[in-house]
C-alpha cells in the first residue's frame, strides 16, 4: 500500500516524538515513551497526521459493529494508516481493557465504549483509559461531553414496539401498563446483569423513583404501595415487571427481531437501541420508539472515545478520535456518519440532528449521571438476583 507524502512536522514536540518513533534512543521507543515526550494540544492536524502515518496502525475496541463501517472509511482516508477493529459488548469491552492494563499487555490503541458509570468508577479512575479531547471540536463541544471521555454522541436504551401492529402509536402510554396481565410475557429486554447498559437502564429507574411513583398513581389512580423488601417505586416496577414474565435475552438483536419481525398479529414490546431502527428494511423490521409513555421510554446516555494508557500507536489513536468526531460540515462527514441516524444523537453543536429523529427534548429519554448511578448499580445488580 503506497504511503503518500508526509507533510513538513515543524513542532518541537512532533520533532522529538518523531526522534523517539524513528529509533534515535538507544532503546526501542514505547508508545509511553512518545505519549509522555508530546504536547498532543499543540499539534497541528498535520502534524499529527504525520506521525500517525509514521505509526502505521491504530487498534480500537467498540461497543458498536458500526466501528466496521469507521475502519473501511477512516483507511481510505488515511491510507497509510491500517485499522485493526473489535466489535465487543461494552461489558466484554471493559472486562477485557482492565484485565490487559492489568496484566501490562495493552492490545487496543483506542476504546470507544459505553456504560459511564464503570468508565468513571474503573476505566479512569484505575488509569486504563487517557481523555483526549480533539482541539479542532473542543469550542463547538459542550463541556458535558468533553468529561469525563470525548463523547461523539448519545445513545439509548428505550421502550421501542412494532408500528406495523400499531401504525397510531405506541401501543401503552405509561410503563406501569407493562406490569399488568395484558402484557405477560410480552415485554423483552436484554438482562441487565449481562449487560451493563441495561443494568444503567434499571439502575436509573430506581434514581428517578418519585417520577416512577407519579406515572402509577397517575395510571392507577392511587399511590404506590411498596412489598416488602422493595425500597423505591423504580425497584417495585422492575420486581412486577419480572412477576409479569418478562422475557430476559442476552443480547440487542434478540429483542429487536422479537419486537420489530414484520407479520405480527400482536407482538411484544422491548427496551432497546432508539438508533436500532435504522435497519428495519434490511433486517425486515417495523421497530419504532414509544416516544410519549411516561414517566420515560428509557434512558440516553454517552458514547465515549479514550485513548488506552499504555496505546503502542498514540498519535494514530488521537487521529482516529478526531476522526470519529466528524469533519467540520453539518453531518458531521464519513468519519460521523455510521452515527448519523435517528436515535443517535450528536454531541457538536454544530452538528445537525438527522431530519426524521424524534429530538431529545421529544423523546423524554433521561439522561444518567455516571456517579449517581454508580453508586447505586451494585446494589441494583443484588436486587435483580433476588427477583429472578
Amino acid at each position: 500500500m503506497r504511503i503518500p507524502t508526509r507533510p513538513l512536522v515543524t513542532s518541537a514536540a512532533a520533532l522529538a516524538a518523531l526522534a523517539l518513533l524513528a529509533g534515535c534512543s538507544t532503546s526501542p521507543a514505547t508508545g509511553d515513551d512518545t505519549a509522555a515526550a508530546v504536547d498532543w494540544e499543540s499539534l497541528s492536524h498535520d502534524e499529527l497526521v504525520a506521525m500517525a502515518e509514521e505509526e502505521g496502525t491504530v487498534s480500537v475496541y467498540a461497543f458498536t459493529s458500526r466501528i466496521a463501517s469507521i475502519e473501511e472509511s477512516f483507511e481510505a482516508a488515511y491510507p497509510g494508516i491500517d485499522v485493526v477493529a473489535s466489535d465487543l459488548s461494552s461489558t466484554e469491552l471493559i472486562q477485557r481493557l482492565a484485565s490487559e492494563h492489568s496484566a501490562g499487555s495493552t492490545t487496543a490503541d483506542v476504546a470507544y465504549v459505553s456504560d459511564a458509570p464503570v468508565v468513571v468508577t474503573q476505566l479512569l479512575a484505575d488509569g486504563v483509559l487517557t481523555p483526549y479531547v480533539p482541539p479542532r471540536v473542543a469550542e463547538s463541544l459542550p463541556e458535558e461531553f468533553q468529561t469525563p471521555l470525548v463523547a461523539n454522541r448519545l445513545s439509548t436504551k428505550v421502550l421501542m414496539y412494532n408500528e406495523e401492529a400499531h401504525p397510531d402509536g405506541a401501543p401503552v402510554d405509561n410503563l406501569w401498563e407493562l406490569t399488568e396481565p395484558a402484557w405477560a410475557s410480552k415485554v423483552v429486554m436484554v438482562d441487565p446483569n449481562v449487560r451493563g447498559d441495561y443494568l444503567d437502564l434499571v439502575t436509573e429507574m430506581s434514581l428517578r423513583s418519585d417520577e416512577m411513583s407519579g406515572a402509577y398513581e397517575e395510571h392507577f389512580g392511587t399511590p404506590i404501595a411498596l412489598d416488602e423488601g422493595v425500597e423505591d417505586a423504580g425497584l417495585q416496577f422492575i420486581s412486577d415487571l419480572y412477576a409479569n414474565d418478562v422475557v430476559l435475552v442476552d443480547d440487542t438483536d434478540t429483542v429487536n427481531a422479537a419486537v420489530g419481525a414484520t407479520g405480527q398479529a400482536s407482538p411484544p414490546v422491548g427496551f432497546t437501541s432508539y438508533s436500532d431502527r435504522r435497519d428495519n428494511e434490511d433486517e425486515g423490521w417495523a421497530l419504532q420508539v414509544a416516544a410519549d409513555v411516561a414517566p420515560s421510554p428509557g434512558i440516553a446516555f454517552p458514547a465515549m472515545l479514550g485513548v488506552t494508557a499504555g496505546a503502542e500507536n498514540p498519535a494514530a489513536a488521537r487521529l482516529l478520535i478526531d476522526y470519529m468526531m466528524g469533519d467540520d460540515s453539518e453531518t458531521g462527514g464519513a468519519g460521523f456518519e455510521p452515527f448519523y441516524v435517528a436515535g443517535d444523537y450528536p454531541t457538536r453543536g454544530d452538528v445537525v440532528a438527522p431530519a426524521d429523529a424524534v429530538s431529545l427534548d421529544e423523546l423524554g429519554a433521561w439522561r444518567i449521571d455516571p456517579e449517581s448511578s454508580a453508586e447505586r448499580r451494585d446494589e441494583i445488580a443484588d436486587f435483580l438476583l433476588s427477583i429472578q
